[in-house]
């Protein structure tokens, strides 16, 4: 089972964002959707995630379409948004709480993904006194904690500290192990760092996807040559 995009284009005004995106993505997949400002990135994860619908194509999330099936089809979705919205007045703790309640689950599964996010030692802390690179990690636990098959993660590395970059690094490593994750970036090395498979997207089509083995190392020369040409 698997997540499957078939021809997927998406119109906003008068203007075609993406178009004919085509690629299945399946379990142990970390997938890197790489491209300049303005590339379609963050079109393609609303859609894919249900915010925008297609105005071509169909996706199916482990089976199931989601224009006839979004309820369900969401509920199988996590996602991080480029901006992260968080209520900052919360601790992290009374945030996740209320996530669980949305999502109509356990609190008990709280302290497991504070636990997952190394949240634990920050949980009674509201969230506005927290360092971007925490609430990086407090908005990647509200997208995990209804435990979801596909996690969708918006620029998550973007503004951090090196420090920082490593611990959402190695977060991101250990979703891919059982789940598919997909990760938009511009950043050339963090897409190197964390992503086992490359999907590189300008002006709104797909011009590579392959194994980040497949490029040799040298996914920077490979990629400005694709943009450019």
């Amino acid at each position: 089972m698997s997540l499957v995009l078939k021809n997927i284009s998406k119109i906003i005004g008068k203007k075609k964002i993406i178009s004919k995106i085509n690629f299945e993505a399946k379990a142990g997949d970390i997938v890197g959707i790489l491209g300049p400002n303005g590339a379609g990135k963050s079109t393609l994860m609303k859609t894919i995630i249900g915010i925008y619908t297609q105005d071509s194509g169909r996706i199916d999330v482990f089976g199931n379409d989601t224009v006839s099936n979004k309820i369900l089809t969401k509920s199988m979705i996590g996602y991080l948004s480029e901006d992260n919205p968080l209520y900052k007045d919360m601790t992290v703790n009374e945030f996740l709480k209320f996530v669980c309640d949305l999502h109509k689950i356990t609190r008990s599964a709280c302290d497991k993904i504070m636990k997952l996010t190394f949240l634990l030692d920050v949980k009674n802390q509201t969230i506005k006194t927290l360092s971007k690179g925490y609430r990086q990690r407090v908005g990647i636990a509200q997208a995990l904690i209804h435990e979801p098959k596909i996690i969708m993660l918006d620029e998550p590395t973007s503004g951090l500290d090196p420090k920082q970059l490593v611990e959402i690094r190695k977060i991101i490593t250990n979703l891919g192990k059982d789940k598919i994750v997909i990760v938009s970036s511009h950043v050339i090395q963090e897409i190197e760092e964390i992503c086992n498979r490359i999907i590189i997207l300008n002006k709104g089509e797909i011009l590579a996807d392959k194994k980040i083995s497949d490029f040799d190392g040298n996914l920077a020369n490979k990629f400005l040559k694709l943009i450019d040409t």
